[in-house]
């Protein structure tokens, strides 16, 4: 007796029953090259972020977990970024230079798929971040099961507007079935199979009413796939090749399209707009919050914790409302963050804490080091254990030793610290003179007094202090005392003299008679200030020496800019001998210092000589507290600083 055909099967729905390996070879094809139009973005969909991560990279990774023989993604807009984003090990990029629809990505690939050595291909659209891979192995499965020449992954919703509906072939078995077996498909209602996808812009009314959709992932034959893809047409509402069409195509060939039912919808509805991106990073948060609580971690509010996806944290941890974990920072265990920390792509040990409102950035912290409030480590910085980081301290590119501490105020830029050092509040490790940075290095035990330059490349040596306001710019021996201060003048008696001076001063002005009437009768005449255009410095020449002069002090706005930039300029012009002339300048700040020594160092570069003359004794004594009257050649009169150079140039 003949051995009948397997009759109808009911509607497939996802199971995470496991299936045997040999059943589940299969290819993936990604299709990632469209814009994110209703993003109304110019860039690429599946490169806007999500939790962390490019929306592309939580598709490829479920398609990856599920193990396929071959991984192929379409690529177009933006497709040397998507390409970068998305680079694993064993995924090949097929480039589709025209984005003409979702069928003409499948033609742009054909050539990879016909070297395939898969049976199946699962064609996987680029924005559904929720797919899991156990719902892409039983796609395979059922696709199998039913011998199908395409199995379509859908899903039902209650409100299914803007979907292609899935509408289900008449219930009738496959070829060659008996009557008895179609009939018994017949009052068992659906077939299962599918006659076609019908989009929203040309579905008819009962069409409408279907509550299951599609999701644009389909399970191929892949020889079947070649065979008709050739068969599709722009000729639709979109007027693009549309690879759900092919669904109708094969049962208008009489081949078998069945359908794998998801129950959770959100799993495989794609991602379309803004709107619904900030959705589904909730959801993914919500996941992942829920997953570190059920591990051992206090979450005091998960609704406003933000941690991505790829973090980890330690069983008793705590993080308080307002955290961000992101990229992929490790937090170890018994760790406590507090309000509003966010740490960025780097390492926490056991029983760190940090308090609110810092932030850490690509660093690594020591167990039991204590960082915050209002703290700013950045670039590589490392804190080892014990040491502390307090309020309003940034430490860039750094290395902070154990029981080390900075608590108030402070800048550590390319420093290193040992041991036990002690950094007084307002400190700040000089560590750039315009062009390139330096290194300071403070050794074990140190202690640098409150309001402190270390001015770099400079060695802080073991066991020294550094009193309080000094700018160091030399090297400090070990167990040494450095002060680097401006001498104390104390003027008595100058308040009341200047309050007396100022009164000697309102009545010695002039008062308008007021012969025409005027509005405001007795009223003082200002003294005339100094017109806009007048100049802050002349530049004269003496022989072939240049005289740069100031008209007004350097702590005026721009002054010393103009002064550095005016140096530069006589050094480019080929007059390689300067004389800068400060007899008007009775105060210098240290911004001021800064463009005098970076313009006269340029100057040496270039070959030039800058010499400095009429210092007056304020001025001298600020030099000399910041060790800087070494650096320049200073002379008491202009003349003498001519003088000093050869008798030809003088």
């Amino acid at each position: 007796m003949a051995k009948a055909k397997p009759g109808p099967r009911a509607p497939t729905r996802a199971s995470s029953r496991p299936e045997q390996a040999s059943q589940r070879t299969f290819s993936v094809l990604i299709l990632a090259a469209g814009r994110a139009t209703r993003f109304k973005s110019e860039h690429s969909k599946v490169l806007h972020r999500l939790a962390g991560k490019p929306l592309g990279e939580y598709v490829l990774r479920a398609a990856l977990a599920a193990r396929p023989e071959r991984t192929y993604a379409v690529i177009g807009h933006e497709a040397e970024a998507v390409e970068e984003a998305l680079a694993q090990p064993g995924v090949s990029f097929i480039q589709q230079i025209q984005q003409l629809g979702t069928g003409h990505a499948v033609r742009v690939a054909r050539g990879q798929l016909e070297k395939c050595p898969s049976p199946s291909v699962v064609v996987l659209v680029g924005d559904v971040p929720l797919l899991r891979p156990e719902t892409l192995r039983g796609l395979v499965d059922a696709h199998l099961r039913e011998r199908a020449a395409a199995t379509v992954l859908t899903t039902r919703l209650e409100n299914p507007t803007g979907y292609g509906r899935v509408v289900r072939a008449a219930a009738k078995g496959p070829k060659g079935s008996t009557p008895a077996e179609r009939g018994a498909a017949a009052s068992a209602g659906s077939s299962g199979l599918v006659r076609a996808i019908v989009e929203e812009k040309v579905a008819t009314p009962a069409e409408r009413r279907i509550q299951e959709i599609s999701s644009g992932i389909i399970c191929f034959s892949r020889p079947k796939l070649l065979a008709h893809l050739d068969l599709l047409s722009n000729d639709n509402a979109q007027r693009e090749y549309l690879l759900t069409d092919l669904i109708e195509i094969f049962h208008r060939e009489g081949e078998r399209v069945a359908a794998f039912e998801v129950a959770d919808s959100r799993e495989v509805l794609g991602v379309n707009d803004r709107v619904e991106l900030a959705e589904v990073e909730k959801m993914l948060r919500r996941r992942k919050a829920e997953a570190l609580m059920r591990d051992g971690v206090t979450l005091a509010d998960p609704a406003i914790t933000y941690i991505d996806e790829d973090v980890e944290v330690g069983a008793d941890s705590i993080l308080e409302p307002g955290v961000i974990l992101a990229g992929k920072t490790r937090v170890g265990r018994g760790a406590r963050l507090g309000p509003w920390a966010t740490i960025i792509d780097s390492e926490l040990g056991d029983r760190v804490t940090v308090r609110q409102s810092s932030l850490i950035a690509r660093c690594q912290v020591a167990e039991d080091a204590i960082i915050g409030p209002f703290a700013h480590l950045r670039d590589g910085a490392v804190i080892e254990s014990e040491a502390r980081i307090g309020n309003f301290v940034e430490v860039k590119k750094s290395r902070v030793g154990r029981r080390s501490k900075a608590l108030h105020l402070t800048y550590l830029g390319d420093a290193t610290l040992e041991e036990g050092v002690n950094i007084g509040a307002g400190t700040v490790t000089c560590n750039y003179d315009g062009e390139h940075k330096h290194p300071t290095s403070i050794e074990r035990g140190v202690f640098i007094g409150s309001g402190s330059m270390l001015v770099a490349p400079v060695i802080i040596g073991r066991g020294s202090y550094v009193a309080a306001g000094s700018t160091i710019t030399e090297d400090v021996p070990p167990g040494s005392l450095a002060l680097g201060r401006a001498r104390q003048l104390n003027k008595e008696g100058w308040v009341e003299e200047r309050a007396r001076r100022r009164e000697n001063d309102s009545q010695s002005e002039p008062v308008s008679s007021n012969p025409q009437g005027d509005e405001h009768p007795g009223e003082v005449e200002m003294e005339p200030t100094k017109k806009r255009g007048d100049p802050d410095l002349v530049i004269r020449e003496a022989g072939a020496v240049t005289v740069i002069e100031l008209l007004s002090g350097l702590n005026k706005p721009g002054v010393a800019k103009e002064l550095s930039q005016a140096i530069r300029d006589t050094i480019n012009s080929h007059h390689a001998h300067v004389v800068v002339n400060l007899a008007r300048v009775t105060l210098l700040d240290s911004a001021a210092v800064g463009e005098l020594v970076a313009a006269v160092s340029a100057a040496k570069r270039e070959g030039g000589v800058v010499k400095i003359s009429d210092l007056s004794a304020e001025t001298l004594h600020i030099l000399e507290a910041a060790n800087l009257h070494h650096f320049f050649e200073i002379f008491p009169h202009e003349a003498d600083a001519i003088a000093s150079f050869s008798p030809s140039a003088a």
